[in-house]
């Protein structure tokens, strides 16, 4: 089978890659935005990958049994663009609709598209949790690119006979994770006090060995056709619990100041962190009951081995 993977340098496409690489039934192209990608030897490199409506990537694609689309304008905070609607659907609702047309002219079987949650929205309850089935209510930008982009893939398998599998992770974390998740990790491992030991939330993640499990499921299960998956640990914490469980992957002690969870969400307000604070503090579950019951997966590895593995890399890291 031979597998096209975009998105190949980003922290889900690199670690698929690896894992993919090690498989001896499978060949291996990996499309990069430049000249090289670190990437294992035997994965064959597509150099000058742009997702845009204007390039034409026919020629690369014809012979390719999946494509695994990890690729996109991800969400970013205090956005510079002048229309950032307009600049994330460039990129992720032109760019991937561009591509899967050529994908479904090529003869590619499967096309399996990294989606977001944000598709659904920012928040659940503490008892709700996210389906497949969840009506969309995307509130930012890069939210709406991708439920657009969504809809327009599936209008692309109804016309085509390529099949289209939508896969809407959540927070993903792992060995090389950035943004608020490694800031975390350092305020732990400086054994920082942090005002959070008050919050009684609850939100779903997925350890990126999880996540890439059932990408690689995806690629191949007759089940999975023009299907739309949740993925998670299939164990929902608190930020009060996961800081509790990094710490202690990290060996250190975690110093968790019992601060009212109003005082937070106002000083945030204050300070205009409230997308900070709603993370946090808010709920944010998904249900993955149809991904267990359809596909008969179940997370790879739980919470704390996933959350060892990162405090591990993260340690080594800090030591360079």
């Amino acid at each position: 089978m031979r597998v096209l993977v975009t998105g190949s340098s980003g922290f889900v496409g690199s670690r698929l890659l690896k894992v993919l690489a090690n498989k001896t039934n499978i060949e291996v192209f990996a499309a990069a935005r430049g000249e090289s990608i670190d990437c294992p030897v035997t994965v064959h490199l597509l150099k000058n990958f742009e997702l845009s409506s204007s390039v034409d990537w026919t020629p690369n694609l014809i012979g390719m049994d999946v494509i695994v689309h990890a690729a996109a304008r991800v969400h970013v905070m205090n956005d510079q663009a002048l229309d950032p609607l307009e600049a994330f659907r460039a990129v992720n609702v032109k760019g991937t609709l561009k591509l899967a047309e050529q994908a479904a002219s090529a003869g590619v079987r499967r096309f399996v598209f990294l989606s977001s949650i944000k598709v659904n929205g920012e928040s659940t309850t503490t008892n709700d949790a996210y389906s497949p089935d969840t009506a969309p209510a995307p509130s930012d930008p890069y939210g709406v690119s991708k439920m657009e982009a969504e809809l327009g893939l599936k209008a692309i398998a109804e016309r085509t006979r390529m099949e289209v599998v939508i896969i809407r992770p959540v927070l993903v974390y792992g060995p090389g994770v950035k943004a608020n998740f490694l800031k975390m990790m350092q305020w732990l491992d400086k054994s920082i006090p942090l005002p959070f030991g008050a919050i009684r939330n609850s939100r779903s993640l997925v350890a990126v060995d999880n996540l890439v499990d059932l990408i690689i499921l995806c690629m191949e299960h007759p089940a999975a056709a023009n299907q739309t998956f949740m993925v998670s640990d299939g164990e929902d914490l608190s930020t009060s619990e996961l800081l509790r469980r990094i710490a202690r992957a990290l060996n250190k002690p975690a110093h968790l100041v019992p601060v009212p969870v109003w005082i937070l969400c106002l000083g945030a307000r204050l300070v205009g962190k409230s997308d900070l604070s709603q993370r946090l503090c808010g709920s944010l579950r998904v249900d993955i009951s149809k991904t267990r019951e359809v596909l008969g997966w179940k997370p790879l590895v739980s919470v704390d081995s996933a959350l060892k593995e990162t405090a591990i890399h993260f340690q080594k890291s800090s030591k360079q």
